[in-house]
């Protein structure tokens, strides 16, 4: 049973989120039991700090251990300083008051990280794939997890581009998985297309990550956020095993997060927050908007914070460029050794499109205005414009000639009503 709210109008007080707890953690036996939290890192929006106090408010003298793990999936792992600010506290609390706690990163690139805990037969994958791929995949995911008696998932839903919308047990996989079912979904949702998926409640992707979840024999219980407006925002909480809080958070999610527009824009300036910090997570500002983007249009990235295309996967991406799916399709004898992951990046960021006779024809432009050199973007075969070129006085209020400034872009979908 998942006890939770939602509003889609207003936002829930701590009061309530006191009482969803009390409710929830209630019918738990965690005394002296060892629990883990894995939360989100910077690139979610999300009250974090919020939880962090009230797990240690509801928990801390209960519990033998309450420590965190930081589902970065294969983003860059957090400083120190970084992960202080992630869970609201200074770093004098956490030498103090906060001591006992621990918080980690998941060290996704060290293989001794994980354990193999099942495989997904050839056959399972054939019939949730509707026979796109067809191959076992083992499901490893971080060892640490079995250090606990209990594990919390704490964590925002938003539409998703790889597997309709996230939360619940895409904090497993990929947030705290290994390569193989990274690459194995990242490149079904790829070849799906993003198109496809995102806002999609059930997808083939999502059904991949409950079936890896299913071989997690420790207790699991899944805080589903949906936030919206402001890091504070609280919307709705729903809290129940992550399949069953998914399905509420996603259903308010898709109120809450999806804008309808009537007419596609011929342009569109995404302009990013800090939080996302390469060209990796804030390739979100393509995906949310190139539903509602016209044939032959343009989204713009406007990020001049960033200067680095992924600090993990640059090296690669280097390698392979920004195409669309069937350009890696078909030469799939030259690029089937890449990381799926980064092939499936490689494909959203650059969008739907056609690839036939050796010519490459997306369906939209993809352009950048951030601190990568205009000799790289055009290397890896995204446009260039100069940030500081950009006046916001010229493309705001231009929604009627087709032109759609978004002032914090990679959250909010974009489709057209039709």
């Amino acid at each position: 049973m998942v006890v939770g709210k939602g509003y889609e109008e207003g936002f829930l007080p701590e009061n309530t989120v006191r009482e969803l707890m009390t409710q929830a953690l209630s019918e738990l036996d965690l005394g002296n039991k060892r629990v883990l939290v894995i939360i989100p890192d910077h690139t979610r929006t999300a009250p974090i700090p919020l939880f962090f106090r009230l797990f240690r408010e509801f928990l801390g003298e209960k519990v033998a251990a309450l420590d965190y793990l930081v589902a970065l999936g294969t983003h860059q792992p957090m400083s120190e300083e970084a992960l202080n600010r992630l869970v609201g506290i200074t770093a004098a609390e956490r030498a103090g008051k906060y001591a006992q706690v621990r918080i980690f990163n998941h060290e996704w690139d060290k293989p001794g990280c994980f354990r193999t805990i099942g495989v997904i037969t050839a056959d399972e994958t054939t019939e949730i794939t509707g026979g796109l791929m067809r191959q076992e995949i083992p499901v490893a995911l971080n060892g640490k997890i079995f250090d606990y008696d209990q594990l919390i998932i704490c964590g925002p839903t938003f539409p998703h581009e790889v597997v309709g919308f996230s939360g619940g047990n895409k904090y497993f996989f990929p947030g705290i998985g290994g390569p193989e079912v990274i690459n194995l979904t990242h490149w079904l949702g790829a070849v799906i297309t993003s198109m496809e998926i995102i806002g999609t409640k059930h997808t083939p992707v999502r059904q991949v990550i409950d079936r890896a979840a299913s071989f997690i024999d420790v207790p699991k219980l899944c805080f589903s956020l949906v936030v919206k407006d402001i890091p504070d925002g609280l919307a709705g909480l729903f809290i129940g095993t992550p399949e069953e809080a998914y399905e509420r958070a996603a259903d308010l999610s898709a109120k809450l997060h999806i804008i309808y527009v009537d007419k596609p824009f011929k342009r569109v300036l995404s302009v990013m927050p800090e939080m996302y910090d390469d060209l990796w997570t804030a390739a979100k500002g393509m995906y949310k908007l190139e539903p509602a983007i016209a044939d032959g249009g343009e989204v713009i990235i406007y990020a001049p914070h960033i200067t680095e295309i992924s600090y993990t996967h640059d090296r690669i991406i280097d390698q392979i460029g920004y195409h669309v799916r069937d350009y890696f399709l078909k030469q799939w004898e030259r690029f089937k050794d890449y990381p799926w992951g980064v092939l499936a990046h490689s494909t959203h960021l650059r969008g739907i499109g056609t690839f036939e006779n050796g010519v490459e024809e997306p369906r939209i432009q993809v352009t950048l205005a951030t601190g990568v050199p205009e000799e790289r973007c055009r290397r890896v075969n995204l446009g260039y414009l100069d940030p500081a070129t950009v006046g916001m006085s010229e493309w705001e209020g231009r929604e009627d000639d087709g032109t759609l400034v978004v002032p914090k872009a990679g959250e909010m979908l974009y489709l057209l009503r039709s």
